[in-house]
């Protein structure tokens, strides 16, 4: 794929050959860093897992120290007391078929999705709109559960999600490119501590097999993985 003149210039900053230690890796995609809006940083992880294997699908959430730096807009299946108690911590609607039926109807200006467990019926018809985009609740997840001021606190305040991809590698977003360079290193700390916690045991061999950041649009920058090897 060809690419543009901005990409190959910004591409020449890269030492291709290079594991940046994290705090000049993170000061160099910012550099790095061309697109017209406030661009996300982004984490890719290629994990020493084979995912065929159900044992070894790394997935999780971990909540990051500074959050992502954008306003995160909520949903929530819920109904009764639940219902009137998610209504009070901010989000942007509560329903139940209702909302199902809007949603499949194609509105979809949200960027979580938090179900109670009783409500999964109704959520589990939109599989097909939401699965795709990621935005399905889960339990392992935490936004599959009763206990609604936690989960909504916990999105609102920013987090990682992560889920290992069919070639082994985790994406997922730690910040913007405007945030303080030491709260991106605390969060991007946060996430690889959290991939290290999920390790399975069955995994074998090297398990951080390369580390790289990015901002929208940017080359990626390998990073130093040496300081979080156990």
């Amino acid at each position: 794929m060809a690419r543009g003149k901005k990409y190959r210039k910004v591409l020449e900053k890269v030492d291709s050959g290079k594991n940046y230690p994290l705090q000049e890796a993170i000061a160099l995609v910012k550099e790095m860093s061309y697109s017209k809006f406030v661009g996300a940083v982004d984490l890719a992880v290629n994990l020493g897992v084979d995912p065929r294997h159900a044992e070894q699908n790394v997935r999780g959430a971990v909540a990051l120290p500074h959050g992502r730096g954008k306003v995160v807009r909520i949903v929530v299946f819920a109904k009764g007391q639940k219902a009137i108690e998610a209504n009070d911590y901010g989000v942007e609607q509560v329903g139940g078929e209702d909302l199902a039926q809007k949603i499949q109807d194609g509105w979809l200006d949200f960027d979580q999705v938090v179900a109670t467990p009783d409500m999964m019926g109704v959520v589990g018809k939109l599989g097909k709109v939401l699965g795709p985009r990621g935005l399905m609740p889960n339990p392992k997840m935490g936004t599959v559960t009763f206990e609604l001021k936690q989960a909504i606190q916990e999105l609102k305040a920013g987090r990682a999600e992560f889920k290992v991809d069919k070639a082994g590698i985790v994406h997922t977003a730690v910040g913007r490119v405007d945030m303080d360079s030491e709260k991106l290193k605390e969060n991007v700390d946060a996430v690889i501590e959290a991939l290290v916690k999920a390790k399975p045991s069955t995994a074998k061999g090297t398990y951080l097999k390369k580390v790289s950041l990015s901002a929208t649009m940017s080359p990626g920058v390998k990073v130093d993985t040496t300081p979080y090897r156990t």
